[in-house]
């Protein structure tokens, strides 16, 4: 593809890298190596110590918008002063003071300041805004679009659904409010729910993020059963993954079972969970490992014998959409053990490609001893995921469909 012909968008995300959203490297990586020029705009800087050699594939130029608008004033304050030149700045003025009555608090006053930041630096070239995230990064987009008077869409994902305001939600899918001009969503519950919403329900597109296999290496052959029967869990130590119901689970496993539970993933509630652990009299069978990138996991995930992930709806109404994480474990082949929560069925059905349990610890105590104790059923399930995932759940269809809403964008 020549050059004239490269589409450029630029990419409004919360924060990059990070470790937990690996489904956006390869989504932005796969739109690269499809012609996209891309231009990265991060509204936080990276907190994880670690990355994925996925996020070193990607060759945008990544800038860093004012974190907070008092640590870069004369950034914020030169943003300001030429966007009040632009045509557009009056409409978009009155789009945020519109939502800030709304929502009378500082983010969204930071976000008006990072969108003038934003529509001042951008490029100017550049033929469409792209945002990640249906909350801040694409309020941040759709204020900057409207600056520049050009076209901006957004990808949505769980917790920016299920905990923005409906008000919000229903104007960035509105033509009269300046709405995006698509919404790509991973779940088909999460596409149902923003399509009647929006003023016409193909404004909304189901796109499955899916997986490049050929990140991956091939499933091993062979399990090791002997030993005790290795339970694992990737995901941050936050409420609407379910790990505090997990641990009490494991407290009502029988003794004569010898099991060990390994963890991966971040989130700042660590203490927590490994008081609850000692307490609970299970802390000597567990092994935190805190974040890791993604080989580590993948390794940890070939010589495990079941994944658990005991998703649940946080108090905020927060919850899981589709995790990538139990399509990674299915392509190792590891028997999966989860919840009917959000679009998880969409990916197992119950006995065929996993198991999806309650939530409730005595259920989920059951539901992992049953699999513990049976080795040919949990080849049998894995084997089922790993066919659901190669035919139905890899990346390169969701990238063709996006690859079609964005250049009809340009």
């Amino acid at each position: 593809m020549n050059e004239v012909t490269r589409p450029k968008l630029a990419v409004a995300v919360k924060g990059w890298p990070r470790l937990s959203e690996t489904f956006i490297a390869q989504e932005l990586v796969a739109l690269e190596e499809a012609g996209y020029d891309l231009e990265l705009w991060s509204l936080r800087f990276p907190t994880d110590k670690k990355t994925h050699p996925l996020h070193d594939r990607l060759t945008a130029r990544v800038t860093y918008l004012p974190e907070y608008l008092h640590q870069e004033p004369l950034r914020v304050a030169k943003g300001v002063f030429r966007s009040m030149a632009r045509r557009g700045f009056w409409a978009a003025c009155g789009t945020w003071l519109k939502d800030l009555r709304r929502d009378l608090t500082r983010n969204r006053v930071r976000r008006f300041g990072q969108a003038c930041v934003l529509a001042t630096e951008l490029s100017d070239d550049i033929d469409a805004l792209y945002a990640h995230f249906m909350h801040t990064p694409a309020s941040v987009a759709r204020y900057a679009a409207i600056l520049r008077d050009m076209p901006w869409s957004v990808s949505a994902h769980a917790k920016d659904i299920w905990t923005s305001p409906e008000w919000e939600k229903r104007e960035k899918l509105q033509a009269a409010t300046h709405g995006a001009e698509f919404l790509a969503t991973c779940t088909g519950v999460g596409a149902k729910h923003l399509a009647e919403l929006a003023d016409r329900p193909d404004r909304v597109e189901l796109i499955y993020h899916g997986l490049d296999l050929t990140r991956f290496p091939p499933p091993p052959e062979t399990r090791d059963t002997a030993g005790p029967v290795k339970f694992l869990s990737v995901g941050r130590l936050v409420e609407k993954k379910g790990f505090d119901r997990l641990i009490a689970a494991l407290a009502l496993l029988p003794d004569d079972l010898d099991w060990r539970w390994d963890h991966i993933g971040g989130g700042g509630s660590d203490s927590r969970f490994r008081k609850q652990a000692e307490a609970a009299g299970v802390a000597d069978r567990i092994v935190w490992h805190g974040a890791c990138d993604q080989p580590e996991v993948i390794e940890a995930m070939r010589t495990s014998d079941v994944f658990v992930l005991p998703s649940r709806i946080a108090e905020s109404g927060d919850r899981d959409g589709l995790p990538n994480v139990l399509m990674e474990a299915a392509s190792q082949k590891l028997c999966l053990l989860s919840t009917a929560v959000s679009a998880i069925p969409e990916f197992i059905d119950d006995g065929v490609h996993g198991v999806l349990s309650s939530d409730a610890p005595e259920a989920l105590a059951e539901a992992m001893e049953t699999l513990a104790r049976d080795p040919e059923r949990r080849a049998t399930l894995a084997d089922a995921a790993y066919g659901r995932l190669t035919s139905h759940f890899l990346m390169q269809p969701g990238i063709a469909k996006l690859d079609e809403r964005l250049r009809a964008l340009v």
